[in-house]
């Protein structure tokens, strides 16, 4: 059986940035054990795979290298980038996930796709594990969680930029993934900076994180009086993201840049 995949880098407009994802869209859900096959083979941050329904409506599932995710926003860009690529008139795409609802995508004017999401604003945290404490090398000034990670807050840019993480450690906290951030100070055009750990679910530092700027961005909105924010991930490839916080809605916007197109074979 051949499929066709497809790869974007997701939240940048240049090839080589921002964070990749594979795209696969089929007929009718191949096997789990298959997806997660695949997505191991590809060895990206995420694989996404898709399937229509007779309404029209994308389900999507993601898979990292290592299991099945719940929730994974770069992923659903580089979804969407190539379902508008292939379907030239559509200006707006409903996903579907079992975790996340329906999730509506669009191009906007300016050239970027948006995607709505629900608000998971994270909570602060009066008792910080030691697998936290012990598994990054500078102490948070304050914690906070989700369902999907540890918040931890830094005063400056260089906490966030220098900390260093011991992944065994970081582990212990499964199924939380831990995120670092602080306010942007070096950048006049960032209002935020962050780094994403996730060693328990996929690998060691995401490149560029769509889902967790769900709980970011209120985060940083209530923190500093805006619902406007542009984020930046400050992984080796790094991405800009563009966040709009209205109510139960976060809107993260990007742009992605198609890298590969081709076929895989494999048996199913």
């Amino acid at each position: 059986m051949q499929l066709e995949i497809n790869v974007i880098d997701a939240f940048t407009d240049t090839v080589f940035k921002g964070n990749s994802a594979a795209v696969i869209v089929t007929y009718e859900w191949l096997d789990d054990t298959l997806m997660q096959s695949i997505a191991s083979e590809n060895n990206l941050s995420e694989t996404a795979f898709i399937v229509v329904d007779d309404k029209g409506i994308y389900h999507i599932r993601w898979f990292s290298p290592l299991t099945e995710i719940d929730f994974c926003g770069h992923a659903t860009l580089a979804s969407a980038f190539v379902l508008f690529n292939k379907n030239l008139n559509v200006q707006s795409i409903k996903f579907s996930a079992k975790a996340v609802g329906v999730m509506t995508i669009v191009q906007t004017e300016a050239g970027k796709i948006q995607m709505d999401f629900p608000n998971r604003m994270p909570e602060k945290v009066d008792e910080i594990p030691e697998s936290l404490s012990a598994g990054l090398s500078i102490a948070p000034a304050e914690v906070y969680r989700n369902t999907q990670a540890y918040f931890v807050i830094y005063d400056s840019e260089s906490d966030v930029l220098n900390v260093v993480r011991d992944n065994e450690k970081l582990k212990q906290l499964a199924p939380y993934d831990v995120v670092v951030t602080c306010q942007a100070t070096s950048e006049k055009y960032y209002d935020f900076v962050s780094r994403y750990f996730w060693p328990a679910n996929g690998g060691d530092e995401d490149p560029v994180t769509g889902s967790i700027h769900t709980g970011l961005a209120p985060l940083w909105a209530e923190r500093l009086g805006k619902n406007e924010l542009v984020a930046y991930q400050a992984s080796k490839r790094g991405g800009v993201l563009n966040c709009t916080v209205a109510n139960d809605r976060v809107l993260v916007s990007g742009n992605a840049v198609q890298y590969l197109t081709g076929f895989i074979t494999v048996e199913g």
